[in-house]
């Protein structure tokens, strides 16, 4: 057990550096990710009115259309084209981009990048 609470330890401690560097508003909201080892979770944050503008998820029904897996890269590509049209239909165009601790790679970047070709600018 111990190796596991270092690494949610290590896991905090990042989000915490990173969020203190980053923050949304109604301008310019923050695109939070959170990763599992079987989904994945995106919202559209204003944190100046602290609330979520836009929300999906792997477990949604957006997603589940799509008969992808939310643990492999091409689940994470189509859930970032989800949140790039929500947030468009909702009128966000500009984000900042929170990583959630977790390195820009495999799942994080294909959403990300998925997300860039849906509209969304960072």
């Amino acid at each position: 057990m111990k190796k596991l609470q270092k690494k949610q330890a290590s896991l905090s401690r990042r989000h915490t550096r990173v969020r203190g560097k980053i923050s949304g508003t109604a301008d310019r909201p923050r695109l939070c990710i959170t990763r599992s080892n079987a989904n994945v979770y995106a919202q559209v944050i204003d944190d100046v009115a602290s609330k979520t503008l836009v929300a999906v998820s792997t477990l949604g029904p957006d997603f589940k259309a799509t008969k992808k897996s939310g643990a492999t890269v091409e689940g994470a590509a189509a859930l970032g084209e989800i949140i790039g049209k929500k947030a468009k239909d909702a009128g966000i165009t500009e984000v900042v981009f929170d990583r959630g601790g977790n390195l820009y790679h495999g799942r994080i970047k294909a959403l990300a990048d998925a997300a860039r070709e849906a509209g969304l600018e960072f």
